[in-house]
């Protein structure tokens, strides 16, 4: 076991501990310049999708909307209200700029993956459509190239299908206790029994799962910060102005100082946006839309949501309080997030934090295991395999809930996490000058004045497109 550890260990330092936080910041820059800004040039056209002006009205299909909220559910999780008061714990109010920066470089690349899942996207059995990393390797990349495919399945259905679910089991579960005093097993039975009607359902239902839970969860937080923001508006453009003289050092708020706060909101902006860690194009690649594109653009918006808007809220309601102590030791996490509200609002706020984090863990939950089922199909064809899947899926839910401890057993999420970034990585760099001939073609279309480009598969015959997932546009 010792061994096993070590080996895993091994990994992460050999990706999260030192190589993949720049690595993955250089790729976004590049992804930015060489794709022509474009998260800045179709910025407007994002919240196009929240509107429904660029989807498909039938019903058997997943809509952009959909897969945004899908998206989003699972980027938006404790990373948001946890993740970012330890970022801001150890690297100081600077640690939030350096999330924004990550994000907007991040937005380029989560553009270009997703357009690339949309491109070789495949028609399933039920109607559906199924994508991502794998396919993109194996129709992008050539037979050659297949083990990498498999190795991506691997790592995908290890740190998101299972590791993830078990930590969110137990979130939920230990927000629920700390806040209610409620029982773990009670709790644990109870988001047992929910997850396993949406994840039987397939993703239609996770998809309209999602379109409830989503808004729901963030009408409740970003109503909350909003009441904070509008309560201490006068002392919001000092408070930027902190963040960002904290970010170069001219403000140092915690020790370490420049460097503590763009290592912790570098880490913490790439672990809650996903932007190029290869998980957001399984879900990108079941919208139904008209162009590649248009699902690129609206995952591109699930980014800047995550990260400029959710993330933002949870600093602003720190940075803002009472609670928050530069330097100080021993208050972190969500006890910081639940403190600094409750410091704005009074204690009430505390069941508005347990119920947006059980909202934020169990859209995580449904999000993560499509992920491991998309990772399955990756691997086998057994139509076995699946019901294995969920019945694994809803065990360690319910053993993350009951049982802490029992997190520790999936030590190596994190690890698998990161070699999944490094092979996503290597397949989206070796298949940019494809997305950028898809991305052109969107731009000459929008320039002859379509403002609604639509994908002809017939000008892209050099590639292994599967016709039927477009010829019915």
């Amino acid at each position: 076991m010792e061994f096993i550890k070590s080996f895993f260990g091994l990994m992460e330092s050999l990706t999260w501990g030192w190589a993949l936080i720049p690595i993955l910041v250089i790729f976004g820059v590049f992804m930015t310049v060489m794709s022509g800004f474009v998260q800045f040039t179709f910025f407007r056209r994002m919240f196009r999708v929240l509107t429904g002006t660029d989807e498909s009205n039938d019903p058997n299909t997943i809509s952009a909307r959909e897969a945004l909220l899908v998206s989003v559910g699972g980027r938006v999780g404790g990373g948001n209200i946890a993740g970012v008061a330890v970022a801001i714990s150890l690297g100081g109010p600077g640690a939030v700029f350096w999330m924004w920066l990550i994000a907007l470089v991040g937005m380029a690349t989560s553009l270009i993956e997703c357009t690339l899942a949309q491109v070789y996207k495949r028609p399933a059995a039920d109607g559906t459509f199924r994508g991502g990393p794998a396919d993109y390797i194996r129709r992008g990349l050539g037979a050659r190239y297949n083990w990498l495919a498999i190795v991506y399945g691997i790592c995908l259905l290890a740190a998101f299908g299972l590791g993830f679910n078990a930590f969110q089991g137990n979130t939920m579960a230990g927000a629920v206790q700390e806040s209610l005093g409620v029982d773990r097993m009670v709790t644990g039975v109870v988001v047992t029994i929910i997850t396993a009607l949406v994840i039987f359902g397939g993703i239609r239902r996770i998809a309209k799962a999602a379109d409830v839970v989503v808004p729901v969860m963030a009408f409740l937080y970003l109503g909350a910060a909003g009441l904070v923001i509008i309560l201490h508006i006068t002392e919001i453009p000092a408070l930027i102005s902190d963040i960002v003289s904290s970010a170069f050092g001219f403000n140092e708020a915690i020790a370490g100082g420049m460097g503590a706060a763009i290592a912790q909101g570098l880490r913490r902006g790439l672990f809650s946006n996903e932007a190029g860690l290869g998980s957001a194009p399984n879900v990108a690649a079941t919208a139904y839309v008209r162009h590649p594109v248009s699902q690129g653009i609206t995952q591109s918006l699930s980014v800047f949501i995550d990260t400029m808007i959710i993330c933002s809220c949870t600093a602003f309601i720190i940075l803002l309080s009472d609670v928050y102590v530069p330097g100080a030791e021993g208050v972190d996490g969500v006890v910081l997030t639940q403190q600094a509200l409750a410091s704005h609002l009074g204690d009430w706020t505390k069941y508005v934090l347990t119920l947006a984090i059980l909202l934020f863990a169990f859209s995580s939950v449904i999000y993560n295991y499509y992920l491991g089922e998309n990772a399955l199909a990756a691997i086998t064809k057994s139509p076995k395999a699946i019901y294995v899947l969920r019945a694994a899926v809803i065990g360690v839910v319910f053993l993350g809930a009951v049982a802490p401890d029992a997190t520790s057993v999936f030590f190596f999420a994190d690890p698998m996490m990161g070699l999944l970034a490094v092979v996503n990585l290597i397949a989206v760099l070796m298949l940019f000058p494809v997305a950028m001939r898809v991305v052109d073609d969107f731009r000459k279309q929008l320039k002859a004045g379509n403002d609604m480009p639509v994908f002809n598969p017939d000008d892209f015959k050099d590639l292994n497109i599967d016709r039927t997932a477009w010829d019915a546009k």
